[in-house]
C-alpha cells in the first residue's frame, strides 16, 4: 500500500506529529470518481494553504450516498491511490461520513478548504471549523469540470457510434 494513504484511525495520530513538527496543515475532501482538471486545480490551490495537504476520499458507501446510483465507478481504494499520485498531495484517507465534521475534529487542520460550489456560509462544516479555530477556504477554479458532465459526454459520444 502506498504510505500516502493512511487509515482514517490514524488522522488525530497524523494531526498531532504535523503540528508538534511545526507544519501548517489544509484539508481537502471529495469523491474524486473520475479524476479531472478541476481536481487537480482544486488540490494545487489547497496546497497554496499550507504546507502539507491532507485529502479525505469519500468511501464507496458515502460517495454512493452523495452522488446516486451507479457511483461511484472506481472503488476507494483506487481513487485514494490516484489522489496520492498528485504532486500536490502529501496525505489521503479514505472517510465513510457523509460529511468532514469528524475528521476535521480528529485532524485539527489549520485550513479546511473547500472548492468553488461553495461559499464560505454554505459550507457543511463551518460551525465546527469556527469551533475550532480551522480557517475554511475556497479554492480552485470555476466549478466548469464534473464528473457528472463527463460522464454524460461519454454516453452521448458512446450512443453516437
Amino acid at each position: 500500500m502506498n504510505a500516502q494513504i493512511i487509515p482514517r484511525e490514524e488522522a488525530t495520530e497524523l494531526g498531532v506529529q504535523l503540528r508538534g513538527a511545526g507544519r501548517r496543515i489544509a484539508f481537502a475532501n471529495g469523491c474524486f470518481d473520475i479524476l479531472h482538471a478541476g481536481h487537480v486545480r482544486y488540490l494545487q490551490a489547497a496546497k497554496q494553504q499550507a504546507d502539507i495537504l491532507v485529502v479525505g476520499v469519500n468511501s464507496d458507501r458515502s460517495a454512493s450516498a452523495l452522488k446516486g446510483p451507479g457511483r461511484p465507478l472506481l472503488p476507494a481504494p483506487a481513487r485514494a491511490e490516484l489522489v496520492a499520485a498528485l504532486e500536490p498531495v502529501d496525505y489521503v484517507l479514505i472517510f465513510d461520513e457523509l460529511n468532514v465534521e469528524a475528521l476535521l475534529s480528529e485532524l485539527r487542520p489549520d485550513v479546511h478548504c473547500k472548492g468553488p460550489d461553495y461559499t464560505p456560509e454554505t459550507v457543511p462544516e463551518r460551525a465546527l471549523a469556527k469551533k475550532l479555530g480551522i480557517a475554511v477556504a475556497i479554492v480552485g477554479d470555476p466549478k466548469d469540470h464534473s464528473t457528472r458532465s463527463l460522464l454524460a459526454e461519454i454516453a452521448r459520444r458512446y450512443r453516437k457510434q
